[in-house]
Parts: C-alpha cells; structure tokens; sequence
C-alpha cells in the first residue's frame, strides 16, 4: 500500500506527521462527533444513514452544520481520498465533525470543521469470524442513560476502558450495562440475543448506541421474515439465549461462542451476515 491521505477541512495531506491543528476542540474537549464507515470494492457503503446520524448528533451538540454538508458531498470527498489512497477493494473510513477552535469549555462558535481518513481493511466484503467471540460483563462503569447516549460522541472513555478491561480478562470483548443493570453493547459494537429464532436487542430508550449496523440488521431480519424486539435484556437473558451476535459498521457481524460457561451457536447470526453481504452485492450491480 502506498500513501494515505486524509481530508482536513477541504485540504487534503498525506496521512504521515501531523494532520490536526493545534486548537482543535476534539482533540482539547472531545468536543465532536464520529462515523466509522465500510468501504467495498473501492466504494464506501450506507453513507446516507451515517450522514443522518452526523446530523442528528449535531443537532443535539448545538453544532451548526453548513449547508453544503450533505451526503453525496461527504461521499465524494471520500471517494476521493480511496482513490488518491490506491484503496481498490476492502476499507474504512473515519469522518469527524468538530467545533470550530476558540474558546475553552465554552467555545467562541458553534461552527464545524470536518475531518475524513481512510485506510485499507484486509476484507473486501463481510466476514464472519471463525471462532466465536468469548466476552462478560463490564462491572467497572456503567453507561449513563441521557440525551447524548445514541451518537457517537468524540468522549469514548468508557468504551475505551472496557475494552483495556476485556483484555486484562483474556477475553475478546465485555458488555457495557446501564445504571439499571440492562445490557446496552459492547466496547465497539451493539448487541443482538437470539432464542427460538426471534432477535432482542436493547431499545435505544435503554441508552445503546443508535449503531447504522444495528438499524441494517433490524431491517434485514424483518424483511426476511425473523422477528425483531427492542427491550431491556439482563444478564439472564444472555444465559437462556441460544445464540449472541455483536454489530458494527466496520465488520458487520461477529458470533459470540462463549459467555462464562454457557456456549453459544451461530446458525442466525451466520444466515444474516449472508442476507448483509447479498444486500450490498445487489446495490453494486
């Protein structure tokens, strides 16, 4: 792979030495917003649902988005980098959208910069892992229920803790609860509980990330005739299911095999990722 570039606010660089400026609030306050998109064949995918959630997000942090900022604008600007970047098959990209520098935790304006990089991603189309994921639950912090809990905010502690948590355990990842014990997701990924063919997954009113993977499974499940619920799921729940699948945008679908001692399947889960890869294969031709 050569060089990689990155989009810094309408200049693009290579991705080598410094690409952010000094006074940026994300990097001072976590004071922005992310979306971590797939690319497939050389394309980025399901741009349109991350830019909405961009959208939303930004709304709720008060952040004026410009008008120009628009889907198909975000999508060329990321074609661009892949292209520049000799990105021809499998990749992700990362767009940040951040207040604009000035001020300190009270910043001068509510206007925004972007932010867009890409990298090559060793899978061209959806993978199911081989081995199934081994995980239990996060115990050393609990994930507030409030108004920023859908969107993926640039203050990621608590994901980032988890995460450091799941490997100090030797395990592949743990399951972030809220205050009320409810199981939400993972440290990078939301979560489904399958029994007797039905999919259950937490409701966002429970406070799990509104992931575009997550809502993409729903549909797909729904379309394909398998019953999807939104509730509060607990710990038991996880013991009498018969299987667990985690969602993101990046690897679609991953199977957990084993939480403590209980083992789990991964018939649905693999029927899913299947209906996933069959969806975008249809969209490129």
């Amino acid at each position: 792979m050569g060089v990689l570039y990155v989009n810094n606010n309408g200049e693009i660089i290579p991705n080598s030495g410094a690409t952010i400026a000094a006074g940026n609030r994300s990097y001072l306050y976590g004071d922005g917003l992310f979306e971590s998109i797939r690319i497939m064949n050389g394309k980025p995918i399901n741009v349109v649902n991350h830019f909405n959630r961009l959208v939303e997000g930004s709304k709720v942090l008060k952040m004026r988005i410009p008008a120009f900022f628009t889907a198909a604008f975000f999508e060329d600007k990321i074609k661009e980098l892949v292209q520049l970047s000799g990105i021809t098959e499998g990749g992700k990209c990362r767009i940040s959208i951040d207040r604009a520098p000035g001020g300190t935790y009270f910043p001068e304006t509510n206007e925004v910069s972007y932010f867009i990089e890409v990298y090559p991603y060793e899978a061209n189309y959806f993978e199911l892992n081989s081995k199934g994921l081994e995980v239990d639950i996060y115990v050393d912090l609990k994930k507030q229920k409030n108004y920023l809990s859908n969107y993926k905010t640039k203050n990621g502690l608590i994901y980032v803790m988890c995460a450091i948590a799941a490997r100090d355990k030797n395990l592949d990842d743990l399951l972030i609860s809220n205050e009320k014990g409810g199981i939400l997701e993972s440290s990078n990924s939301n979560i489904f509980v399958v029994s007797n063919g039905v999919l259950y997954t937490p409701g966002l009113d429970e406070g799990c990330l509104a992931g575009t993977m997550r809502m993409q499974v729903i549909n797909l499940a729904i379309s394909h005739g398998i019953k999807v619920y939104e509730c509060n799921i607990l710990p038991q729940n996880l013991l009498a299911a018969d299987e667990i699948f985690l969602t993101n945008a990046i690897r679609g679908i991953s199977w957990v095999g084993g939480y403590r001692t209980k083992r789990y399947f991964n018939v649905i889960s693999r029927k899913i990722q299947a209906y996933l890869n069959d969806y975008w294969e249809n969209q490129e031709a």
